[in-house]
């Protein structure tokens, strides 16, 4: 007896019949904001890791962003695609929601949803065309097993092929459509049932499953770059981010050193000033804040952290003009 769900029965309706809360017009184009809106340890943390990844740069050593949706849902997609088409992002790795939320920005113009309306009545994240991102993994993953020699393609890297060639995506407006056109790797690592698509009757696990763990290995492989010098951002990923980082880093450096880096930690949590000098305690919610002991404490082996806590529609802007050296940074703007 078969006591799963029936995905066949779902009704998903055409995605011009929901009321999206972003448009591809209403995405941020990239300008200064002067430092003070930021706050003063924001800017004096940005400004640190501005100088490390400008240094990475220079030293051959890479810079790897891991983002969760919150950036594209604020509009600050161009403020990433801008970083990664000027050379200073090697490595973008995203949970399933950035996925989605790129996907259908380029494909249909609109993204992200009212969660309350939909879920009431049944329909919420059920729309017929954010399917098709599971055709275009499924496709690869396919296309991997027939190939008279077999490749093992990953998600991130099919998704932005597609969205390139496919649809035309702009790299602008595309952080995966920027990454396949500089031949920067792009991975998805999903949680299986945490994302809309996988409630659909097309979703293929063995294809996600697959396709996101050939993705984990990539990012793995990309960890050995921060070797002495290298940067690593955590940007809005309160869970993906450093547990994905963390086994990856132990398997990196089972086999190799790897050591000596930089790593940035971008969010909303009030940290106390001293975080550095100690971790926070079992019995306080900030322990369960897995950047704070895992990402600035437990990894740096050697290397400096930095916490930029703060909005991101102050903090991502004043990480860009620090990288680019923009506005008078010691005086009035």
């Amino acid at each position: 007896m078969d006591n799963r769900f029936n995905t066949a029965g779902l009704s998903l309706k055409p995605l011009s019949q929901r009321k999206s809360k972003l448009s591809v017009n209403d995405l941020v184009l990239p300008k200064f904001l002067h430092p003070s809106v930021a706050g003063a340890a924001a800017e004096c943390a940005a400004r640190y890791l501005a100088e490390k990844i400008r240094e990475a740069k220079e030293t051959d050593r890479k810079v790897i962003l891991f983002m969760g949706a919150h950036l594209i849902k604020l509009g600050l997609t161009r403020y990433i695609t801008d970083l990664i088409l000027n050379g200073y992002i090697d490595h973008v790795a995203t949970n399933g929601a950035c996925a989605i939320h790129d996907f259908e920005l380029n494909t249909h113009g609109e993204t992200s949803e009212d969660v309350q309306t939909y879920i009431d009545n049944g329909q919420f994240g059920l729309w017929e065309e954010t399917s098709n991102l599971n055709e275009v993994v499924a496709a690869a993953y396919q296309g991997g097993i027939n190939c008279a020699e077999p490749y093992s393609p990953g998600a991130g890297h099919s998704i932005g092929t597609w969205l390139y060639h496919n649809e035309g995506a702009s790299p602008e407006t595309s952080i995966f459509a920027a990454c396949h056109k500089m031949n920067v790797p792009i991975t998805v690592h999903i949680l299986i049932g945490g994302d809309i698509n996988h409630s659909h009757p097309n979703f293929d696990a063995a294809a996600w499953g697959v396709c996101s763990y050939n993705d984990f290995l990539i990012f793995a492989e990309s960890l050995k770059g921060l070797h002495k010098g290298g940067v690593f951002l955590n940007v809005g990923s309160a869970v993906h981010g450093p547990e994905i980082f963390l086994k990856a880093l132990s398997m990196v450096r089972n086999v190799s050193l790897c050591e000596q880096f930089t790593t940035g930690v971008f969010d909303f949590a009030d940290l106390p000033s001293s975080w550095r000098d100690f971790e926070p305690h079992p019995a306080t919610p900030l322990y369960y804040f897995r950047p704070w002991k895992t990402l600035l404490m437990r990894t740096s082996k050697g290397g400096h952290s930095e916490y930029v806590g703060g909005n991101f529609t102050n903090t991502i802007p004043l990480l860009w003009g620090t990288i680019n050296g923009l506005g008078d940074f010691d005086g009035d703007n």
